[in-house]
């Protein structure tokens, strides 16, 4: 049977030393930074939670070049949020977290951007946030880096500028939920497939952003994600 229409292409993300990974989905758990939780009115080690981005959510930026976002539609107040990416290499269902390493393909360094105008609106209503955080675009993302290279990434410095000034800057044993929770949690609601991305949730710090803006974000042994607001 023919395709109606020709598909679009397959969504990757280049690789550290070479090659390119494959997206299939892009998970992103939410307030997992307990200064980012309080930031957001709220406290305390919540279960953690989990909302999805569309694969046209990916930017793909190579090391040392600048990635280059729309500022999109609707909003007013558009926030970066900088978080760890993990890719995941080796799908499965029910992982525990003291598995959940050999699960790991690698990582890199990633932006949450947030309508966060129109995400207050929906959380108001009791509504989904997929308006807010579910749009082209919002998921900027450097190279990633295989575990074989980086090891297994616990601590290290996490940080995002605008125009040269700090606003994030954390360490990743900040997380609420570490990644390997993050995969227990995650892989009991969905089947973790090879091509998985999990945005692991931001500190605190996030602001919003204009067009003309630059930002600059850095994990500690990852390649900087560098991306301007159009």
């Amino acid at each position: 049977m023919s395709l109606v229409f020709t598909p679009a292409p397959a969504v990757t993300v280049p690789v550290a030393g070479g090659g390119t990974y494959p997206v299939h989905r892009i998970y992103c758990v939410g307030r997992n930074y307990a200064e980012h939780a309080v930031e957001m009115g709220f406290s305390g080690r919540e279960p953690p939670f989990f909302f999805l981005k569309p694969t046209d959510a990916v930017v793909a930026v190579p090391a040392g070049e600048t990635g280059k976002i729309d500022y999109p539609s609707l909003t007013k107040n558009l926030h970066h949020e900088i978080e760890l990416v993990v890719a995941i290499g080796v799908g499965g269902r029910d992982i525990r977290a003291a598995d959940a390493v050999r699960h790991i393909w690698g990582y890199a360094v990633g932006l949450d951007m947030t309508r966060r105008d129109l995400q207050n609106d929906m959380k108001k209503q009791g509504r989904p946030w997929c308006i807010g955080k579910g749009f082209e675009q919002s998921a900027p993302i450097g190279p990633i880096v295989p575990i074989a290279s980086t090891g297994e990434l616990t601590t290290g410095a996490i940080s995002l500028s605008v125009n040269g000034q700090v606003r994030q800057n954390a360490d990743l044993k900040d997380l609420i939920w570490n990644v390997n929770e993050t995969i227990e949690h995650l892989s009991a609601a969905w089947t973790l497939q090879p091509g998985d991305l999990i945005y692991s949730g931001t500190p605190a710090g996030v602001a919003a952003v204009v067009s003309g803006d630059v930002m600059e974000g850095r994990v500690a042994g990852l390649p900087m994600l560098r991306v301007a607001v159009r």
